[in-house]
């Protein structure tokens, strides 16, 4: 018989939704990388949909599941959407489907999101674990951004007045961590991964027929 991640059989063991979110800058799709990456890590990455185009080389269900106009609409109508929003003309979003799929097969799923879309998974996926990522400071935040080279003084100035809003609701998350270093990141959340699935609702609903013997 296969065995989960805690010696349980696999099909006993659904999933863990793991949303990893933070202000813009402090390194969320450099850590979702390289976690995926790390041996003993078996994430599904949550795949968004999205109303615009395909660019060249991108495959449907695999970069994002494409979509239509109206087929979005029909998904936020009937509740199908954990979170989305609107952003230039197209709608972007995270297909409840999937994730909940997904889960059900037993396999971990990660999302990485902007704070206000992990709020929006928040109320509707509530079991889901949220992990804030953090900056070393603010200054290191602030040399983040600006070595991007792409961003004028008052758009860096308005990015630092959204993350320094968007850290204040880091109450509403699971977890908080420092990404220092990117490999220590990694190492932190698969921690945390490994406490949940240890957790003892978790486990006991696993052993429960052995009590009822």
């Amino acid at each position: 018989m296969t065995s989960s991640k805690n010696g349980y059989p696999a099909s006993q063991d659904k999933g863990i939704l793991i949303v990893l979110s933070g202000p813009s800058g402090v390194g969320k799709g450099t850590v979702c990388s390289a976690l995926r990456e790390c041996s003993g890590t078996d994430l599904i990455y949550s795949v968004s949909a999205t109303t615009r185009s395909p660019r060249q080389g991108e495959v449907d269900g695999v970069n994002y599941f494409f979509k239509t106009r109206e087929q979005f609409q029909h998904l936020i109508e009937n509740d199908e959407m954990l979170e989305w929003a609107e952003y230039v003309g197209n709608y972007y979003g995270t297909p409840r489907k999937f994730v909940e799929n997904t889960l059900n097969s037993g396999k971990d799923v990660i999302l990485e999101i902007e704070v206000q879309g992990a709020l929006q998974v928040k109320q509707k996926f509530p079991e889901g674990v949220f992990i804030f990522l953090l900056p070393p400071s603010l200054d290191e935040l602030e040399n983040r951004i600006t070595g991007r080279g792409t961003e004028s003084e008052d758009v860096i100035r308005s990015r630092m007045s959204v993350a320094i809003d968007e850290i204040k609701l880091m109450e509403h998350y699971d977890y908080a961590l420092v990404n220092d270093r990117v490999d220590y990141a990694c190492s932190r959340i698969q921690a945390i991964l490994t406490a949940e699935h240890c957790r003892k609702d978790k486990v006991y609903s696993k052993i429960k027929q052995w009590l009822e013997r």
